[in-house]
């Protein structure tokens, strides 16, 4: 938007204009957009959100003061604004409701870069979208001028500004989409428009609000329902929950076992060949891990779709809790998940743990959340497989994961809290231990991460040396 009017951001936000542009930085148009005047750099349109606790509309003078092109914000600051413009510089745009305005600038943005050539990948699912984003852009970006969102911007407010942040020159945007309920995905596709969509799984996640699978996966078929005729939809193969909401426009391609994109064959170096159709695609990881394979045969159709084939070596920094490795000292690992979970995503990093482990597995779990009912069935189930693969210690955390304690057969430790596991796990712990540390968001087991020192040591290599950084994260729990 470097190059647009204040007219043109105004008009294209559906806002009114009461001050003029700035021209302290010699710019037509805002460099880019922000919703914290803290972090605000020179140049970006300040967009004054109302929060639970507090209202970003009152910081839009600060925001001017520090450099901002201009500010959204709504009608009731745009008085007290605009005479702070007028000592200050800087344009003031209001809007009834700044969201919406900074969503449709956001479309409006999209739009621009579609008539550049730019594409757009959307991808949701019930786990493994933000490792199959990440994957994604890691391929892409060998080739191609290529943008995606950071970390988990992906919600009504963190995809418009992950769009935003597209450089005009970028040729592919990768997207990511979460929901907490119905409506929220057709949201989310309606601003992005994506050429296009990726769904890469369909689980038990939200069931607390959405009741059953069935309605899980309409929810991610939104997606599929939002693209436009001729586009591309990627999505697992054989997933019957999907088949319903399948359309004969679409171009469909389906990963995984049978699928279209499929596993051929692991080498012991960890390099995998990957079919398509009758062409075969040789690729080296960075990674080893059999969920993030999954992951990969995904990103790849995606990639094809786009007319893009990718191989050789596949460099992957995953955004961070969401299996990093940290190594801790004598030998010890943790692998930090501590991100979200649900029953999917626990039991393939369960699965990771016991195939990855060198000695004593060690597996701190906490509750997962929304998932209504069959909650204390499906925590059960997790001791069960846990047991099952050969976890040695289980530290459970929160009232639903006492549930997992129940039916696991090893050394079991029950704590009402992240505070009680932060304080508990140090005494546990023996050199060459492995940890997998891994709950929802709401749990903050991050606080077990910070008592093991994980933050003040260096990332260790995973399974084929990818150095993966420890990071805070921060942002709703939508899936």
């Amino acid at each position: 938007m470097r190059a647009w009017s204040a007219e043109r951001v105004a008009q294209s936000a559906g806002a009114s204009l009461l001050a003029p542009q700035s021209t302290r930085a010699n710019l037509s148009g805002p460099t880019g957009v922000s919703i914290d005047s803290r972090v605000l750099r020179p140049g970006d349109l300040f967009v004054g959100l109302r929060g639970e606790r507090t209202d970003g509309g009152s910081h839009a003078a600060q925001a001017l003061a520090s450099g901002a092109w201009g500010v959204l914000v709504e009608s009731g600051h745009g008085g007290a604004t605009a005479a702070a413009a007028a000592s200050m510089g800087g344009a003031v745009l209001v809007h009834r409701d700044p969201l919406a305005g900074m969503q449709m600038l956001a479309h409006a943005w999209r739009l621009e870069l579609r008539s550049r050539g730019a594409k757009v990948v959307a991808i949701t699912g019930s786990t493994g979208k933000t490792s199959t984003k990440d994957i994604l852009a890691a391929l892409l970006a060998a080739r191609l001028r290529s943008a995606a969102s950071p970390e988990n911007l992906n919600t009504e407010i963190g995809l418009p500004l992950a769009l935003l942040a597209a450089p005009g020159d970028v040729e592919v945007v990768v997207l990511e989409m979460a929901m907490r309920g119905s409506g929220q995905i057709a949201e989310l596709t309606a601003i992005a428009e994506p050429d296009v969509g990726v769904i890469v799984n369909v689980g038990p996640a939200h069931l607390e609000l959405l009741g059953s699978l069935e309605a899980i996966a309409a929810a991610k078929a939104e997606l599929i329902a939002g693209m436009s005729s001729g586009t591309s939809v990627v999505i697992p193969a054989g997933e019957p929950l999907l088949e319903p909401h399948l359309r004969s426009d679409l171009e469909v391609i389906s990963f995984g076992e049978h699928g279209e994109v499929s596993l051929l064959e692991v080498g012991p170096d960890g390099a995998v060949v990957i079919a398509h159709g009758e062409e075969q695609l040789a690729l080296l990881p960075s990674f080893a891990e059999a969920h993030n394979r999954r992951n990969l045969l995904a990103a790849v159709a995606a990639a094809r779709a786009l007319g893009h084939t990718p191989a050789g070596r596949l460099e992957v920094r995953f955004s961070a809790m969401r299996g990093q490795r940290v190594q801790l000292g004598d030998g010890t690992v943790l692998i930090d998940d501590c991100y979200n979970a649900n029953p999917m995503s626990m039991r393939a990093a369960i699965e990771e743990l016991a195939a990855t482990a060198p000695a004593r597995r060690v597996a701190v779990l906490g509750d997962m959340l929304e998932l209504g009912p069959a909650a204390p069935a499906l925590h059960r189930e997790i001791g069960r497989y846990a047991a099952e693969v050969g976890v040695d210690l289980l530290v459970s955390v929160g009232p639903l994961a006492v549930e997992i304690a129940r039916t696991f057969a090893g050394e079991t430790h029950t704590v009402p809290d992240a505070a009680g596991a932060a304080d508990l796990l140090p005494r546990l712990l023996q050199p060459g231990d492995t940890v997998l540390v891994k709950a929802s968001r709401g749990v903050g087991l991050e606080r077990v991460s910070a008592s093991l020192g994980a933050a003040d040591r260096a990332p260790t290599p995973g399974p084929l040396g990818e150095p993966r950084a420890l990071a805070p994260s921060a942002g709703p729990e939508r899936r």
